[in-house]
């Protein structure tokens, strides 16, 4: 904790709207009196004393101990993510995938079952198919959208319901509502992974979720910079998420805390520009006759708009597509684009495009991929910040090639 002197520049934010939480909530000024967030890159704090040392490493005293789990900079971040939530604490770590194994080990013990949508990033799939069964936690994969196979697949031992909504990349939406109802009613934990609209377009604590993660890599930066990791909640459950990571140490750096902040500062208004992007793309797309299908949550069509509508505060920047063939089209497609940047990450002012068959969902096995949705003939596209007219002219390039 910085000394006494210091002014604090959110102390009269109560009520303030989240455009304003997103540039000043959390910022500390020291005594240099700067303006814009300072970068705290040490790894250890000078104490007043033994005594003021022991104190603080027991928790009797507030203030910085260690950088694994406390600095100035992260603790910023940490608390201007919490405000735009509107949870009371978050925990940042190293990558979305570290946060999300955090949730894990802070609250899973061997012989808890968790229930997850097959809906979801397919690293996240291995984490709980692979790396968790060896420790004794049984995973149940059911349909997002399937409410009676959430209830059929719910029981005594289940510890933790697990959803990404919307999800990757079929923009699936899951009805947070009754999941969380569900959740409560069997004692268990509801963990929704945000990471496509952020709290700019969806705020899950609202709608009954106990904990939010973020890959904080994608929209919350923004501009592809750097790699992080959020976990929102309430401070109980917090207070467990800060003992895994002062114990395991997935910590994210000052730095990257200090890119994210930055990031934060113009997400809604970036959200916003995602959304109308892509908007745009999936009504182009869906007049292309070498289209099969379009993915996108936005559109009349979409099986879970009306709730997305409800839900959400915007459709997201992702829009994913089936191309008439299979995989040989679709990688003819992608290779045919002239100025879309061709990498599996999203979320970034500069669109990107995406084989999920071979890239995101590549390690996961045919069946599975099958039970997905997940064809060899889907591309996803995440609308960046570019002239939507040049992203058709770049498209158009991909269509001519199938």
């Amino acid at each position: 904790m910085l000394d006494e002197k210091h002014d604090r520049l959110d102390s009269d934010l109560s009520g303030a709207h989240v455009d304003t939480l997103a540039v000043r909530a959390g910022q500390y000024r020291t005594m240099e009196t700067e303006h814009g967030e300072p970068i705290f890159t040490t790894s250890s704090y000078v104490f007043r004393s033994a005594a003021d040392a022991a104190a603080r490493f027991s928790g009797e005293e507030p203030g910085n101990v260690y950088s694994r789990y406390t600095n100035p900079t992260v603790r910023t971040l940490e608390e201007r993510m919490a405000a735009l939530e509107g949870a009371e604490q978050a925990v940042a770590m190293a990558t979305g995938m570290a946060a999300i194994l955090g949730v894990c080990m802070a609250f899973l013990e061997s012989g808890d079952r968790v229930v997850v949508s097959r809906s979801v990033f397919g690293t996240t799939t291995t984490i709980f198919s692979r790396y968790l069964k060896r420790f004794g936690v049984e995973t149940t994969f059911v349909d997002l959208t399937d409410m009676a196979g959430w209830q059929q697949a719910v029981n005594e031992d289940t510890a933790m319901l697990f959803v990404e909504t919307p999800s990757n990349p079929l923009s699936e939406v899951a009805d947070l509502q009754q999941l969380s109802a569900l959740a409560k009613a069997n004692a268990a934990m509801l963990v929704v992974d945000n990471t496509f609209c952020t709290p700019a377009l969806q705020r899950p604590m609202e709608l009954g979720a106990d904990i939010v993660v973020y890959s904080a890599t994608k929209y919350l930066d923004g501009q592809g910079r750097c790699m992080g990791g959020l976990v929102v909640g309430n401070s109980e459950h917090m207070k467990e998420m800060v003992g895994y990571l002062r114990a395991a140490g997935p910590t994210l750096s000052p730095f990257n805390a200090w890119i994210i902040l930055k990031g934060l500062e113009t997400l809604r208004l970036r959200m916003q520009a995602h959304c109308d992007a892509a908007h745009q793309l999936a009504l182009w797309l869906q007049t292309q006759p070498k289209v099969d299908r379009v993915y996108y949550s936005g559109l009349p069509g979409h099986p879970q708009h009306q709730l997305a509508s409800e839900q959400q505060r915007g459709f997201g920047g992702v829009v994913s597509f089936e191309v008439s063939g299979g995989k040989e089209e679709a990688w003819r497609f992608i290779d045919a684009t002239r100025m879309i940047s061709i990498t599996a990450n999203l979320g970034d002012t500069k669109t990107t495009i995406t084989h999920p068959a071979t890239t995101t969902h590549g390690r996961l096995s045919q069946e599975e991929r099958d039970r997905a949705g997940i064809q060899d003939n889907l591309i996803r596209v995440a609308a960046g910040l570019e002239s939507v007219a040049d992203l058709i002219a770049d498209l158009e390039r991909g269509l001519e090639a199938v």
